[in-house]
């Protein structure tokens, strides 16, 4: 670390929104591999309010026990402000996006709610020059979640959540069924399951339908007046990116055969049923993928694929984001900005 000194939000104890302090911290300086990235917009996503209560859902000799103070965060896009040894071919000034180490940072966070955040180059990509860091910094968790689960997996490490290899399956001319359309991941794979030809089931809130109608979606199902299981049947794809209690009736709306993609499988219960009608579930862990973002970023480019932004923040009032995200009824991305 250098005497520099910048502005971040730290974490110096779990807790609630109000544990977030916007204060001075060193700056960091990229190491080998790396490059120093000046922020200009990050984006919010679950990890970060999971951390900053101390993943209290999880068995206690789950939780982290990490040395304080943290700096939360994952997605940002900013500017290359210096590159390290071996920095690839990143140049000072370029824009670029990227999700910055995770999972390996899940436990102790990312660094990405500061001014200034260290990079792999790996984890790195061009920006797409079509949409601004806003709109960037909402994208990376969530497009190379709903990219990793619908269209290539692009890694080999061992999967948390199985025992085998997630692989997603060919959507053209299939019906997905997409249960959490309006969220950051859900409205993505929603944009990317119809990019691959399929007929695409969206369930959300009815304050979204206007939302997915404008996203071209086949059906839109207002999970407040009608129970997907209840009214969808013969789909090829459910894509749940709501997890919980209810996911085992999502079995129901699918074909023999079809298959269950959860996006977090922890109390999902129904293997036997699945098993019975030969319905693949499969989850998996996304990962940090720089090659993954600059494939994406065309589409983000000419508007194929947009993020919606819910709400934005200046850096310095991160809690009232958090409380944002605390409300629910999220429609895309939160971001903070760096002004």
């Amino acid at each position: 670390m250098s005497s520099a000194m910048m502005k971040a939000v730290r974490l110096h104890a779990f807790g609630g929104p109000e544990v977030l302090r916007y204060e001075d911290a060193p700056r960091p300086v990229a190491a080998s591999g790396e490059v120093l990235v000046r922020v200009h917009a990050a984006g919010l996503n679950p990890p970060d309010w999971y951390l900053r209560d101390g993943y209290r859902a999880l068995p206690a000799e789950w939780r982290p026990d990490p040395a304080f103070p943290l700096i939360l965060g994952t997605d940002v896009s900013g500017v290359v402000e210096a590159v390290g040894d071996d920095g690839g071919d990143f140049s000072v000034g370029d824009e670029v996006y990227a999700m910055v180490r995770f999972p390996e940072k899940v436990m102790t966070g990312s660094n990405a709610y500061a001014q200034y955040i260290k990079v792999p180059v790996s984890d790195l990509a061009l920006k797409p020059a079509g949409i601004d860091h806003c709109h960037a910094a909402g994208a990376p968790m969530s497009l190379l979640t709903a990219w990793q689960f619908l269209i290539d997996l692009g890694h080999d490490e061992p999967n948390p959540f199985q025992s085998v290899r997630h692989r997603p399956v060919p959507l053209e001319g299939k019906t997905v069924l997409v249960n959490g359309a309006g969220g950051g991941v859900g409205h993505l794979s929603v944009q990317l399951a119809k990019g691959k030809g399929a007929r695409v089931i969206a369930v959300a809130s009815g304050k979204n339908e206007a939302l997915m109608g404008a996203l071209g979606v086949y059906r839109f199902i207002d999970y407040t007046r009608a129970a997907a299981d209840e009214v969808v049947h013969d789909v090829d794809l459910v894509l749940d990116t709501v997890g919980g209690p209810q996911m085992d009736r999502l079995l129901r709306p699918l074909k023999r055969g079809g298959a269950l993609f959860l996006v977090n499988p922890l109390g999902f219960t129904a293997h036997k049923e699945a098993e019975k009608r030969g319905i693949t579930v499969s989850s998996t862990q996304v990962r940090s993928n720089g090659r993954q973002l600059a494939e994406a970023a065309p589409l983000l480019d000419n508007g194929s694929v947009r993020v919606v932004v819910d709400s934005s923040y200046p850096l310095a009032e991160a809690s009232r984001a958090h409380e944002r995200a605390a409300a629910g009824g999220i429609q895309g991305k939160i971001i903070l900005t760096m002004t």
